[in-house]
């Protein structure tokens, strides 16, 4: 009679990383999560994003590094991801963000999370970080875009901006299509906003040489339309679409 092979007879243990992330997942409660943030909080960097135009009801002035550092401790948690965006900490929202499963994202979660946006910094953090790559990304750029709000406004552009860079499988066409929602939006004089259509525009001007041109041709008719926004826009965009480095780099990547 054939003797059972080892793997077959005897059940497997979980694998160490396996076992740790089980009890990574038992062990950080909301209140364990907010107390480490508060223990790193320093004052100074609270006074650092405000500099920067980041300000928050609820901040302890955690590092972005130390945050970074934290989310590695803690793993992947979607669950705690979500109660703590429910904070309203600044420290934790962001800590939501890096916690938070994309593959778990819904269109739901999305539209909760950009109405609380109270900062570019949360707005960034959350759209380059997490929902670039959740199933409804690009549904929400259109969205978003005719939001009133400054900052669910932003998020439609720094979501496109993130798009450009990430979304490798992307066809040209989505990128073309979206150019002509920046030429719409580029009256916008709030700062955050006009901000996040320049920044838009740039990347998707970067992505190839082919989407290099129609970002050129979309930042000139941008300018030509006179608003002060938009003559910001397409300068700024213009000068570095067509520079040489980035005109350099664009003719390696086709090589």
């Amino acid at each position: 009679m054939k003797a059972r092979s080892q793997s077959s007879s005897i059940p497997k243990k979980p694998s160490e990383s396996r076992k740790k992330n089980k009890e990574t997942a038992e062990v950080w409660t909301v209140g364990l999560a907010v107390a480490e943030l508060k223990r790193h909080g320093k004052k100074r960097n609270i006074a650092g994003m405000a500099y920067f135009g980041i300000r928050a009801k609820k901040s302890f002035g955690v590092s972005t590094p130390t945050l970074y550092s934290i989310a590695r401790k803690i793993r992947r948690n979607h669950e705690l991801a979500m109660k703590l965006w429910e904070t309203e900490i600044l420290d934790a929202r962001i800590l939501a963000v890096m916690l938070s499963d994309p593959e778990l994202v819904s269109a739901g979660q999305m539209e909760r999370w950009v109405r609380d946006f109270d900062s570019w910094g949360v707005c960034d953090a959350a759209c380059c970080h997490l929902f670039v790559d959740a199933e409804h990304a690009w549904s929400k750029t259109y969205e978003w875009s005719k939001r009133k709000k400054e900052y669910e406004k932003r998020a439609a552009f720094a979501l496109v901006a993130a798009l450009a860079v990430h979304d490798k499988e992307a066809a040209d066409a989505k990128f073309r299509d979206y150019l002509k929602i920046i030429e719409r939006e580029s009256w916008d004089e709030r700062n955050f906003v006009r901000k996040a259509v320049n920044w838009a525009l740039r990347n998707i001007g970067k992505r190839n040489r082919s989407l290099n041109r129609d970002a050129i041709r979309a930042a000139e008719r941008i300018r030509l339309t006179g608003t002060r926004a938009g003559r910001w826009i397409a300068a700024d965009a213009l000068r570095e679409l067509k520079s040489e480095a980035v005109q350099k780099r664009l003719l390696r990547k086709e090589k």
